[in-house]
Formats: structure tokens, sequence, C-alpha cells
């Protein structure tokens, strides 16, 4: 099936596939080996839990000396 390009650089997915995806609005588009990648995202409440968001940090491999330098990056340059 084929996708438009607008000239806004938005993409028209076909209907037939749109149709697989139910309630979802909002896609993670990625690039991969020259090709468009695109990954349904399910959006999370603001107040997502503490434990969900420690076990996403352990999956990624975050660890608190990366938020503790993170920290240390962004408040560098206040004044």
């Amino acid at each position: 099936m084929l996708a438009k390009l607008t000239s806004k650089n938005q993409l028209t997915l076909p209907r037939d596939i749109i149709k697989e995806f139910k309630g979802i609005e909002y896609f993670d588009a990625d690039v991969r080996d020259g090709r468009i990648v695109l990954a349904p995202v399910r959006m999370q409440p603001m107040d997502a839990n503490l434990e969900g968001i420690r076990k996403k940090m352990e999956k990624l491999g975050i660890t608190p000396a990366d938020i503790t330098e993170a920290v240390r990056w962004a408040r560098r340059n206040e004044t």
C-alpha cells in the first residue's frame, strides 16, 4: 500500500492499515536501515505510578548516577 507525503511533510496512511490500530493517535517514528518504522504509542497520564517509571528506567539502563549527572548538566548554566 502507498502512503502519500504531503507538501507539509505529513504522511497519509491507508485506511486499511490505520484500522488495525484502533484508539491509537500517536506513533513513534524511527529510521532503520533506510526505512521509516512507525510504532504505536499509548499515551499514559502524567501521574503514572512511580514503580512503572522505575521499571522503564531500569529497562533503558538509566541509573541513579545518570540522573544525578543529568541534573548537574541541566543546572550548570543557571544564573
